[in-house]
């Protein structure tokens, strides 16, 4: 039988750097690089040569020797301290991120493993959800999400001034097969749940006695490969 040989420390502490998603930098008490992960050179732009020994200040403008000292300090009264930071690339771009420091066992007991999370790809998909969310709010077309089983939940204005609802929170207390259960619409949603996109006309009847010409579109709601749902929007035809 085989004997099992385990590796050596370091060996397994740089595959489980290599397996980082966030930027890792080693330092030694003073704040002098010892250690970068991949994900550190692809946010910096520098190879492990070219910082080995450099002082943390060059990722993160700022930390000065000083400040390094202060955050020992601080280390030796809480198991991590967290700030915002401007760190800059290699190229002098900066970018926005959330630091993570705390202490480490490698070379020396006090050596620092700074975690550093990009956040201005978070920042920038935020900011374009919210372009979507105000675009979807104001839209004319009435719009509406729901889960698989029907139950509303998002709707912008035009849905709600359509099926006199008084609030998102009311509208999403209702199934959308209460608003939309005229043939062949219980059908085309119930393809939408498995994949099918629908364009289809119905005409309504009027109060008046009169009748309005809609059109109805309903497609899968996907994440990823999954279906989570169902989208929809419904717009009177002149």
């Amino acid at each position: 039988m085989a004997l099992f040989i385990p590796k050596d420390r370091k060996s397994l502490f740089r595959q489980f750097l290599t397996g980082m998603y966030d930027a890792v930098v080693i330092t030694d008490p003073n704040g002098h690089i010892l250690e970068i992960n991949p994900r550190a050179e692809e946010y910096f732009g520098f190879v492990i040569d070219e910082v080995i020994d450099k002082p943390i200040g060059l990722l993160i403008p700022g930390l000065s020797p000083e400040l390094v000292q202060r955050i020992r300090r601080g280390l030796a009264e809480q198991r991590h301290i967290v700030i915002d930071a401007n760190c800059q690339a290699k190229l002098g771009n900066r970018f926005q991120s959330e630091v993570t420091i705390s202490d480490i066992d490698l070379m020396d007991p006090d050596d620092l493993v700074f975690t550093i999370r990009n956040v201005e790809r978070r920042r920038q998909v935020n900011d374009m959800l919210r372009a979507k969310e105000s675009a979807f709010s104001i839209c004319p077309i009435a719009l509406f999400a729901c889960d698989l089983e029907g139950k509303i939940t998002e709707c912008n204005t035009a849905f709600l001034e359509m099926m006199d609802i008084h609030s998102e929170e009311e509208a999403r207390k209702h199934n959308i097969s209460e608003y939309m259960n005229d043939d062949p619409l219980p059908e085309k949603f119930a393809k939408a749940r498995e994949g099918e996109r629908s364009v289809t006309g119905i005409v309504a009847e009027n109060e008046d006695g009169g009748t309005t010409e809609i059109e109805v579109i309903l497609a899968p709601n996907r994440q990823g490969r999954k279906i989570k749902g169902v989208v929809g929007s419904v717009q009177k035809i002149k």
